[in-house]
Formats: structure tokens, C-alpha cells, sequence
């Protein structure tokens, strides 16, 4: 398995660790190297980790691709939104172990999820994109909307606020926060309570209980593709 995107399978349990840099950017060869990796985690049949490294998830897309041209941006959106929309559709139940910082894409890859484990500390939670002079994208908003409180939603992504761990439970971005210490076995134990539920009632209660906002995905997709483009 690619480098940028580690593959350790154990117990029935895939852990996806994102290695790319200094702050974890989401660049067209990371997203490869992830669909890579969750192909190889539905023939096994695997619960999913996906985590990043000590302080930090991801900052968000790479900036060099995002800033070389309209073409460049686009695609790498899609992806990432594709990717967006597959692991809210994953068959096996999807947890991210959170080792501190994510910002904007670092961001969406939690509102993707099934579970979500941060860790206390001095860390940044949210998307920044009026911050850094970005128009959040149609795929965004509507992945926000769902899965934020309405107060935070609004907050988050017109405002660009960030959040601490603490505070990102209460707006939606996280489930629980433990110490760095225990975040890896805080994740291993959630795997493990969900590798006990049944996996194709998982699969298709998610399916229906998603159904609506995959759908508005699909369409946002096709909107932001052709506002961008």
C-alpha cells in the first residue's frame, strides 16, 4: 500500500494512517492512495481507523494543486467530495481517530464518518475557507449541513470559526475526546464494539438514512464542477 496512505490490517480492523508532510495535505495522488486502501478494506471485510499523525488529521487539500490553475481545483474537489461520499456510503462502519488538528478537507474527512475520537489540546477543528479568501464549495455546505448543529453550521461555514476539541463535540465535528495517550486504544475499542453489529443491516440502515444527502451530493458534485469550472 502506498506510502502516503499506510494499510494495517488486524483482527477484522483497517487502520488507514494519511502521511503526507507536515500537515497531512490532500493532494489527487492521497485521494488515489486512500480509494486504494478502502478497496482493499471491503475485501477484507474490515472495520475502518483512519487517522494521521501526532497533531494533526489534515490541514485540507494542497495548496500547490488547488492554486495551479482552474483545472487543477476542480478535479481535485471532485475527488475529494467523491471521496466525501464514498465514505459516508462505506459498507463497514468508518471510524477517524483524530491525533489533533483538521482544518477544511481534514475537516470533512470527520464529517464523512460513523465515529469520531479527537484528542484534548491546543488543537484547531473546523473549516477555514472565508478565512483563507475561498467560497466554500456546494458539496461542503451541504456535507456541513447535515452533519453540524444548525448553530455551528452556520458559524463554521459562513464565519469560517474554528474549533477546540471540546467545543467541536458540541458542534458536531466530533463524538468524544480522550488524551493522545489513549486515542489509538479509544479507537481500538470502538472498532471492536462495532465489528459486533451486524454488517449488511449497518450497510443498508446507513444507506437509507443517508439516502437524501448522498442524493443532494451527487447533484452538489455537478453543481461545484460547473460553478468551478
Amino acid at each position: 500500500m502506498s506510502d502516503l496512505v499506510a494499510y494495517h490490517l488486524e483482527d477484522g480492523i483497517a487502520t488507514l494512517t494519511l502521511s503526507n508532510g507536515k500537515v497531512n495535505a490532500i493532494s489527487p495522488d492521497v485521494i488515489a492512495a486512500f480509494n486504494a486502501a478502502l478497496n482493499r478494506a471491503v475485501t477484507d471485510r474490515a472495520v475502518v481507523i483512519i487517522t494521521g499523525q501526532p497533531g494533526i488529521l489534515s490541514g485540507g487539500y494542497d495548496l500547490k494543486v488547488m492554486t495551479a490553475g482552474p483545472k487543477e481545483a476542480v478535479s481535485l474537489v471532485t475527488a475529494g467530495s467523491t471521496l466525501a461520499r464514498r465514505l459516508l456510503s462505506h459498507p463497514f462502519p468508518v471510524i477517524v481517530a483524530c491525533p489533533g488538528h483538521a482544518v477544511a478537507k481534514g475537516a470533512f474527512i470527520l464529517l464523512s464518518a460513523d465515529y469520531r475520537i479527537g484528542v484534548d489540546g491546543p488543537f484547531s477543528i473546523g473549516l477555514n475557507e472565508v478565512q483563507i479568501g475561498m467560497t466554500m464549495h456546494h458539496a461542503g455546505i451541504e456535507l456541513a449541513r447535515d452533519r453540524l448543529r444548525r448553530s455551528a453550521f452556520h458559524r463554521s461555514v459562513i464565519n469560517g470559526e474554528m474549533f477546540d476539541p471540546q467545543t467541536a463535540v458540541d458542534a458536531g465535528f466530533l463524538d468524544k475526546v480522550v488524551s493522545a495517550e489513549e486515542l489509538q486504544g479509544a479507537a481500538l475499542a470502538a472498532a471492536r464494539q462495532l465489528k459486533k453489529i451486524n454488517m449488511t443491516a449497518h450497510k443498508n440502515t446507513k444507506l437509507k438514512v443517508r439516502k437524501a444527502l448522498l442524493e443532494t451530493l451527487d447533484n452538489a458534485i455537478i453543481q461545484d464542477q460547473e460553478h468551478l469550472g
